[in-house]
């Protein structure tokens, strides 16, 4: 029942659309449709989508290789430096560009900066799933006479699946509702169009066909991912050999690993980071309140745990019933936790405020409202980690603590909590850096008086006010520097058990 009502409320904006559509008519939404513009948006926004994904595999996969699995210099360190863009909004990467050289715009500017903005989402758990391989299955396959690219293909490429088609997905979800950065790079797709359609003459019917299409967009991409991943499981009783892997030795490919490792750290973290420090010390409008911004940053961090926790909490029973009781049912209620994250926050805020107006007009403009947004979006940023987690949980566990009397809430504290432990802090963690620098739902959700990091900033770039924008990015990624930190240390954790 827990996980149907989540899936009910993760499912509002979609309802909403379809509401929409089927008041509007057949004829009026596919005039809507059925345009020019509709179609350059379109292919504006699978270009951008497809590339960031591919490369996002790719990047991300290699890195965890080199990290996890070879013989490269400082590993520790690039762990920690590839995780660092989690910690650095897209539309604060997108301003660090835009602001020091205007030509990082269109098509090739939007793909430099959300691939350097998401490619963590993959480098995270193909290097936790590398981690957690048993290397007596590689052993065995080259004692078989199979030599390492070989044995890569046949034995560790299939058991990584799942957690590239998972980090992939996250970042087609990330791309589709993507607005601020895209926004600020001059990069139409429908999200921005939305956006201005929203902005220019509060175009609702234009803009929610828009956001039909995005919708449809993302159950494709919903559908792909679920079809490539396939059924097979992953999960042990035992937990396999107890040593790592034997790095494989790099030679002569030592001193180009490493040239490309630092040219990707410098171009994903070196550029922002460095960008915010020369507005800051030498930018014209660097002028700000202090207690201002201490006021922001206290409400960013408040409601960023706020909605990790609730999030998290919200994820659970969802991917306990999809990883403990599969089947076609299962399965609909933990796909429909991806709806709302696809669609722009502009469509979700208006969707609850229509639903909060006609339904329950006390939670109109509350926190309860803007929590149950960010929920909505952010859900399957938990719903990847926590589902990892059950997915190599035994249920065999379960069912002898049952049988030794336990009941089914005892279980799950003493049991199955503490093995999914990693991945519910992983998924609270990447919730609270989505959270802490959420931007287009806030700016219609957050109660009267109520200014975040992210809003602030986005009203002082827009004015071009980069000096006194500046310090509220900087903010924002101090305070998500630390939940950052938390997925390296647990990922070190878990490499040496």
């Amino acid at each position: 029942m827990i996980s149907l009502l989540v899936a009910a409320v993760a499912s509002i904006p979609l309802l909403f659309i379809i509401g929409y559509t089927i008041a509007l008519g057949p004829g009026e939404a596919i005039a809507l449709v059925w345009r020019p513009r509709v179609g350059e948006l379109l292919w504006n926004t699978v270009r951008l989508a497809v590339g960031c994904m591919a490369l996002s595999a790719v990047i991300g996969t290699a890195a965890a290789w080199l990290v996890e699995r070879s013989s490269l210099p400082g590993r520790r360190i690039w762990h920690v430096l590839l995780v660092a863009p989690l910690a650095i909004p897209a539309f604060v990467n997108s301003f660090a560009w835009i602001s020091i050289t205007p030509t990082a715009s269109g098509y090739s500017g939007a793909l430099l900066v959300v691939t350097f903005s998401y490619f963590p989402l993959v480098y995270l758990p193909v290097a936790a799933a590398l981690r957690g391989l048993d290397p007596v299955l590689e052993e065995t396959a080259q004692g078989l006479g199979n030599n390492r690219l070989t044995t890569f293909l046949r034995v560790v490429a299939p058991q990584l699946r799942p957690a590239v088609l998972g980090g992939v997905l996250l970042v087609g979800l990330h791309l589709l509702a993507e607005f601020g950065a895209l926004q600020m790079l001059r990069f139409p797709t429908f999200t921005t169009a939305i956006y201005d359609q929203y902005k220019s003459s509060f175009n609702g019917a234009a803009a929610n066909m828009i956001a039909g299409v995005l919708v449809l967009c993302c159950l494709l991409l919903l559908m792909g991912e679920l079809r490539l991943r396939g059924s097979a499981r992953y999960s042990r009783l035992g937990p396999g050999s107890a040593r790592p892997a034997a790095p494989m030795s790099l030679g002569v490919a030592t001193w180009p690993a490493l040239l490309g490792m630092a040219g990707l750290a410098v171009l994903s973290v070196g550029v922002p980071l460095g960008s915010l420090g020369y507005w800051l010390t030498t930018g014209a409008s660097t002028r700000f309140d202090v207690w201002s911004l201490i006021s922001t940053a206290s409400t960013s961090i408040g409601l960023a745990v706020l909605a990790a926790v609730v999030t998290t909490a919200a994820t659970l029973p969802v991917a306990w019933l999809y990883t403990r009781y599969p089947g076609r049912w299962a399965t609909v209620i933990e796909r429909s936790t991806y709806i709302g994250s696809a669609l722009p926050g502009i469509v979700v805020a208006l969707a609850l405020v229509t639903v909060a107006i006609r339904g329950v007009p006390a939670l109109y403009q509350t926190t309860a409202m803007l929590l149950v947004a960010y929920a909505i979006m952010f859900l399957p940023r938990a719903m990847v980690s926590v589902r990892a987690g059950l997915a190599q949980a035994p249920p065999l566990l379960d069912e002898v603590s049952r049988s030794l009397g336990h009941s089914r809430l005892s279980t799950l504290r003493r049991v199955t909590l503490p093995l999914i432990a990693p991945g519910l802090g992983s998924g609270a963690a990447l919730v609270f850096l989505a959270a802490v620098t959420e931007l287009t739902a806030t700016l219609l959700l957050a109660p009267i008086g109520t200014d975040t990091l992210a809003t602030r900033f986005w009203s002082l770039s827009g004015s071009v006010a980069y000096g006194a924008a500046a310090p509220y990015a900087a903010v924002m990624v101090l305070i998500s520097a630390p939940a950052t930190y938390l997925l390296t240390r647990q990922s070190r954790k878990e490499q040496t058990r």
